[in-house]
């Protein structure tokens, strides 16, 4: 099982269907396109910022390893290990992105595959309502006596017994 997040703009409206045209829907998983494709793979999703700033890490790492003269061997095992990093946290960027972008998460889901998690995360979001506004708060001196916090043993949220 996988958990994808659902992207939507900011001043959508739970259970309005409209704005499912606009939607995005990020895997929070490991992306082999953007390990085997690195700066390309964030240019297919339009990512323009990550993909110039990935470009310019990876040609910065490799001729930082050409400049200290890394084994060729200890090279290739280096450059692996940054694609391993691109891969891990490509869809991290991607949301990062989507935020910048106005597209707020609004939901996530787990489920098998992309499909099946479109379908429940568009399922919840029209069947949303509407949260009602928010009551003002009411001012101390409307309440009645207020009770005297028990007192707390160090960081346990259980207040101090009897023993």
């Amino acid at each position: 099982m996988t958990t994808y997040t659902l992207h939507l703009p900011r001043d959508a409206r739970p259970g309005d269907p409209t704005v499912l045209e606009q939607s995005e829907l990020v895997k929070d998983a490991f992306s082999w396109g953007a390990f085997f494709f690195t700066f390309l793979w964030f240019f297919y999703h339009r990512l323009w910022l990550a993909g110039i700033g990935v470009l310019i890490v990876v040609f910065a790492f490799g001729g930082l390893l050409t400049l200290l003269d890394v084994h060729p061997l200890a090279g290739s095992v280096a450059q692996l290990l940054l694609q391993a990093l691109i891969g891990l946290e490509a869809n991290s960027l991607r949301r990062w992105t989507l935020g910048r972008r106005g597209m707020a998460m609004v939901d996530a889901v787990t489920a098998e595959d992309q499909d099946d998690a479109e379908a429940k995360a568009f399922t919840r979001w029209l069947e949303a309502r509407p949260s009602a506004p928010p009551r003002p708060a009411a001012s101390s001196a409307v309440l009645p006596t207020a009770r005297r916090p028990e007192p707390v043993i160090g960081l346990f949220p259980d207040v101090e017994r009897p023993r």
